[in-house]
């Protein structure tokens, strides 16, 4: 709670982050309009401008017709050899999962945090990986989960179906 209300109180007099709707395949998300965006073996990647941020977006279809959301969801963590440290929740209106790490240089100089959010409604599996460097945790940490929540599946494009 203390923690939940310094973040607030210290992104306070941060401007909003414009979001710009974007859709990877069949899902839809929503990332800070200036950030730049490239593809590059199917992993969409979107740039912070000030180069201490960036997030890949992965996107994929179940090969097993009919799997419930839950089950696929415990098939994609235990793909991820099913390390403790994930947060199960909801986005998109199916089962999620969340898992923050962090990596330190053996000097101590540098700081990533890893935020990873998958999930899966029983049709297409997904993956939302950001990156940032841990002195600008507090906006960008805030920011991963404003685009976590901003996940919607959308329908194929028609004549897309099967493919």
């Amino acid at each position: 709670m203390l923690g939940s209300l310094l973040v607030m109180v210290l992104t306070a007099g941060e401007p909003a982050e414009e979001l710009k709707k974007y859709e990877v395949k069949t899902l839809a998300l929503q990332v800070p309009a200036e950030w730049k965006q490239s593809e590059a073996d199917g992993t969409q990647r979107f740039d912070d401008p000030s180069g201490n941020a960036y997030l890949l977006v992965d996107v994929g279809a179940v090969q097993t017709a009919g799997m419930k959301p839950r089950v696929c969801l415990d098939k994609v963590l235990g793909a991820m050899g099913n390390e403790k440290g994930w947060e199960k929740l909801k986005l998109g209106k199916a089962p999620a999962a969340r898992r923050v790490d962090t990596d330190t240089t053996p000097d101590g100089a540098e700081s990533v945090e890893t935020v990873t959010y998958v999930g899966c409604d029983g049709k297409t599996t997904w993956s939302l990986v950001f990156h940032m460097d841990t002195k600008q945790k507090d906006r960008f940490e805030a920011l991963s989960v404003k685009v976590a929540n901003s996940v919607a599946y959308v329908k194929p494009a028609a004549g897309k179906k099967g493919k």
